[in-house]
């Protein structure tokens, strides 16, 4: 879990920066969507881009126990790279499909 933890802070950064581009890319549009309202379904989604980061987890235990264990330790980050963009398309079309049309 040590590996992954330490890498949980590039992928909310990651997360973080695109969110911040699409807030300052679009803002005049989303100035209205900015309350309280709004600020607590954003925590209850980051949570949930958290939650879902650790699914990582039993892939990496299954594969640290099987006979691919040094490989694995060696490319382990293309899991991370993965996901990570995977998180990101995600947080794209979230925030085009959901936030975007309905604001303004």
């Amino acid at each position: 879990m040590r590996y992954w933890e330490r890498r949980r802070f590039g992928y909310n950064g990651v997360l973080l920066a695109v969110t911040v581009v699409w807030l300052v890319g679009t803002w005049p549009h989303f100035r209205p969507a900015l309350n309280w309202s709004s600020g607590l379904q954003l925590l209850g989604l980051a949570a949930l881009a958290n939650a879902c980061y650790c699914a990582a987890y039993p892939l990496d235990f299954i594969l640290l126990r099987s006979p691919l264990r040094e490989m694995w330790r060696r490319r382990r980050w293309v899991l991370w790279c993965a996901g990570t963009l995977f998180a990101v398309v995600l947080t794209c079309y979230w925030i085009a499909d959901e936030i975007y049309p309905s604001v303004g």
